[in-house]
């Protein structure tokens, strides 16, 4: 059985939304980042017994929050000792505008992917055209999900919320292939 982490920070409840629907697609466990951009002792366990680790953070002022870049610096420990190495590696994030520089933030995730040496999995579905259309956003570097700058987390599109759970699905059935 492959082991999947869905790690995240949630300023606001939105980017926890799409965690849970990455995670349920993964059959994932999932880390909350906190306010001050800690996980516990025991959480970075889980990590480092994951085959797949699966990013997540919202996006503000074009890249992700601080506490998700604390966690990141954080990581460096796991860099030293390889203990990332050759994990499959996905992330996700969301803003309030349409482009809100989202693309950034997944670049960092993939960077720090690469850095731990894991191995990066895109997300292939080609963009939807209507409002609640899977991938609307037309991302394939990893999910994108927009919801309005006053707009609670209920009322992220379901397309958007169903692209996150089949990209979960994806990293763990790419994770499997990988350490099978």
């Amino acid at each position: 059985m492959t082991k999947a982490v869905v790690v995240y920070h949630s300023g606001y409840g939105h980017t926890q939304r799409v965690a849970q629907f990455v995670a349920e697609g993964a059959k994932a466990a999932i880390i909350a980042i906190d306010a001050d951009g800690n996980i516990t002792d025991a959480e970075w366990e889980t990590l480092n017994a994951a085959d797949a680790i699966i990013f997540g953070s919202p996006t503000y002022m074009g890249m992700a929050s601080w506490q998700f870049k604390k966690f990141a610096d954080a990581s460096s420990k796991q860099w030293y000792s390889d203990a990332w190495k050759d994990k499959v590696a996905g992330g996700f994030t969301i803003s309030a505008s349409l482009s809100g520089d989202k693309l950034s933030t997944l670049q960092y995730f993939i960077t720090l992917s690469m850095q731990h040496g894991m191995v990066w999995v895109g997300q292939p579905m080609k963009p939807g055209r209507e409002a609640d259309a899977m991938n609307r956003i037309g991302s394939n570097s990893g999910v994108m999900a927009q919801v309005g700058p006053t707009s609670p987390a209920a009322d992220i599109p379901q397309g958007d919320l169903d692209t996150a759970k089949a990209y979960g699905e994806r990293v763990a059935a790419m994770a499997a292939k990988l350490h099978a």
